[in-house]
């Protein structure tokens, strides 16, 4: 059996969890790749990658590549003398990095590939109403997302569950899988499935604010499904109308109310306790939502300060 010595490459919260999980279990970490450190919000500060922080709070060697091609990034990656390579949401890696290490480099993909390949797995099985999903784990190849599967676990979507939610949940998931990729890398006896393409595979596309916005005429569980998979990030969201007002707001929660009425699509209808949006076949009630410059905030608090004319509407 081959000790294993792994470079773990990685950005957000969720590769976080996995590398933890790979620490945990004892097998060695003899470096760590995550983007070049950038700066974020209105005052522009320097905002270290959450695997930067894990890496420094547990002092692993630390490499910030800008240019994945840059002999001096090359020549320390291959002194860290490591022979197997993981990556968890890095970005996509030119083969003289994934061809470096002789037991190869594995990605843990948030979906069940082929489908869900692409940047925003979690979310789009929610927004396409999927009942499952789970994560796979496979050798990188020269495309994204399409190489050699070795495991895959799949997990249940609960009906009303959000993307914060799921990725969570698919965060422990990922971290027993990736533990049970090792195990079988490590007795030399790795079995693969070659990943087959049909029309039929769906995409992870990358989220913009385009396809973030509701389309108040599709149906209410098109409507209600697009808000779950985009909760808490980055959030769906539309335009408010309110007499001569017109602002860009956010929806983080809401829920479907199945009911006959004569309103226009879109007409807000508001009490003291409740905001609801008119759809086709009922309601969208607002349970949690954003105005510029303001925090989420529940409904319920909204309605405390707010009140809306006759008028309002959203698109």
């Amino acid at each position: 059996m081959e000790k294993l010595r792994i470079i773990f490459m990685g950005t957000p919260e969720f590769a976080v969890g996995i590398l933890d999980t790979i620490i945990k279990n004892n097998y060695e970490i003899v470096g760590v790749v995550t983007v070049a450190d950038k700066p974020a919000g209105r005052g522009q500060k320097i905002k270290y990658s959450a695997v930067k922080e894990y890496a420094l709070a547990n002092n692993l060697t630390l490499l910030q590549p800008t240019n994945l091609k840059d002999e001096n990034f090359l020549a320390e990656l291959k002194a860290l003398n490591a022979n197997l390579q993981i990556v968890v949401a890095f970005r996509m890696l030119p083969k003289v990095v994934w061809e470096m290490p002789s037991l190869g480099t594995f990605n843990l993909h948030a979906s069940l590939l082929p489908n869900y390949r692409g940047a925003a797995p979690i979310n789009w099985a929610i927004i396409n109403g999927e009942t499952k999903t789970g994560v796979t784990t496979f050798f990188i190849d020269d495309k994204i997302d399409t190489g050699a599967m070795i495991l895959n676990s799949e997990i249940a979507i609960e009906p009303e569950e959000t993307a914060g939610q799921l990725h969570d949940r698919l965060m422990h998931l990922g971290s027993t899988t990736v533990i049970d990729t090792l195990k079988v890398i490590e007795t030399g006896n790795v079995t693969t499935t070659i990943q087959e393409d049909n029309d039929d595979i769906k995409t992870a596309y990358k989220l913009n604010k385009e396809n973030c916005k509701i389309d108040w005429t599709k149906s209410g569980t098109e409507i209600n499904n697009l808000i779950r998979g985009l909760s808490p990030y980055p959030a769906s969201w539309c335009f408010l109308k309110d007499q001569n007002e017109e602002l860009n707001i956010k929806i983080y929660e809401a829920k479907l109310v199945s009911e006959s009425h004569s309103y226009e699509i879109g007409k807000l209808i508001s009490s003291k306790k409740e905001i609801k949006i008119a759809i086709k076949e009922g309601f969208i009630q607002l349970l949690s939502l954003q105005f510029p410059g303001k925090k989420r905030m529940l409904a319920s608090e909204i309605l405390n300060g707010v009140s809306f004319s006759d008028a309002a509407k959203v698109y």
